[in-house]
């Protein structure tokens, strides 16, 4: 016998429903439990008697915050865990009848006679990447904004303001001494000085990230063929490594592209074939890292003669920069996968050549490149 179950998963309770093969009314069931130590233990307690006849427990739960920690419990208690793909599934999220207990009905049926689309789960190792990697990233929104502040202050006084003017300590120090030096400015040089001291202290714990960060990777075999690539820095491999995680996951670049959010939308119906914007699927600060990456790149001198360097300025002439470098970055990350697939190191020969544009003549080729 197997039962498959479906949980509607909360942070405060869970819904579950149960049915089997044979369909015994008895066991074809809803009942609800805490999302507590007890709560956990009375479910699994009732996994287990399924388990002692011999059936097979198949259970069906949406990707939330705490799936994971509740899939590793029912892993434990003999379940067979199938992560459903909430992008993918929209069964429940289109119902007419959206409550706890319909959900977890569809679940099970789904579980029972269709194929979900599953959610692939992280480890702990990359989660603790992943949470580093925000944490640093709000630290420097903080920062910025701070700096912006500062900004803001030093025009509405007329005087004079760069933007790179904050990015050093001896910056930072020049702009409170240019206060502190004119008595008409006492109380904005007091609020410059807090808004300093708070920029330095983003900065250490930015710094304390960043150091740990390099620890956690330094004997990442992903990172470490990441940063082969001409224009890569540290961040960007941290990034690509913790979102990425496991290449073989994607049957080719394609697949992987697709996954950072850089395929176009397609609409094919009947003759009519319309290509929109990029779908924006996927983590945001992948699809960033892969922006960053291919930006990286264009600022190294010596990847003018490179293939992609060439296509991007042939297509910001007729498409502009927006999108020229989306699809920059979209061939960034099939570079990657195919780097990451073939374990190996980024090979600059491999980039060079000329660039053909399609359905271009041989004789307008020297107008373009």
């Amino acid at each position: 016998m197997t039962f498959y179950i479906g949980v509607d998963l909360h942070k405060t309770q869970f819904t579950v429903h149960a049915r089997t093969e044979e369909m015994i009314e008895s066991l074809n069931e809803i009942k609800m439990y805490s999302t507590t130590e007890a709560g956990y233990a009375e479910f699994t307690k009732r996994i287990r008697l399924y388990k002692e006849t011999g059936a097979v427990v198949k259970l069906a739960v949406e990707s939330t915050g705490n799936t994971k920690h509740f899939k590793n419990l029912m892993e434990k208690a003999g379940a067979e865990v199938t992560v459903v793909n909430t992008v993918k599934f929209k069964v429940i999220n289109e119902s007419v009848s959206k409550t706890d207990k319909h959900d977890a009905a569809t679940l099970s049926e789904f579980l029972k006679y269709y194929k979900l689309p599953e959610s692939y789960l992280c480890s702990k190792e990359t989660e603790n990447l992943r949470r580093l990697i925000k944490s640093r990233e709000r630290l420097v929104r903080a920062q910025v904004g701070q700096k912006n502040e500062i900004h803001a202050l030093l025009v509405s006084m007329g005087l004079a303001d760069e933007a790179r003017s904050l990015q050093s300590k001896k910056g930072r120090q020049k702009v409170l001494d240019t206060l502190e030096s004119n008595n008409d400015y006492v109380l904005e040089a007091q609020s410059v000085k807090l808004m300093l001291e708070i920029i330095d202290t983003f900065a250490q714990k930015i710094k304390i990230i960043e150091k740990q960060l390099e620890e956690l990777t330094k004997d990442d075999e992903m990172v470490k063929r990441l940063l082969t690539i001409r224009g890569c820095g540290k961040i960007t491999a941290w990034i690509i490594r913790a979102y990425t995680e496991d290449i073989s996951r994607f049957a080719n670049s394609k697949k992987y592209a697709a996954f950072c959010g850089l395929v176009p939308k397609v609409k094919d119906s009947n003759e009519t074939v319309h290509h929109g914007s990029i779908t924006r699927h996927g983590p945001v600060e992948l699809r960033t890292a892969f922006v960053q990456l291919f930006m990286g790149m264009r600022r190294c001198k010596d990847t003018k003669s490179w293939r992609m360097m060439q296509r991007y300025e042939y297509m910001k002439k007729n498409k502009g920069s927006g999108k020229s470098i989306i699809s920059g970055a979209r061939k960034t990350a099939e570079i990657v996968w195919a780097l990451l697939t073939a374990k190996t190191e980024f090979d600059s020969a491999k980039m060079t050549g000329v660039y053909k544009p399609m359905n271009l003549p041989e004789q307008a080729l020297s107008a373009v490149i």
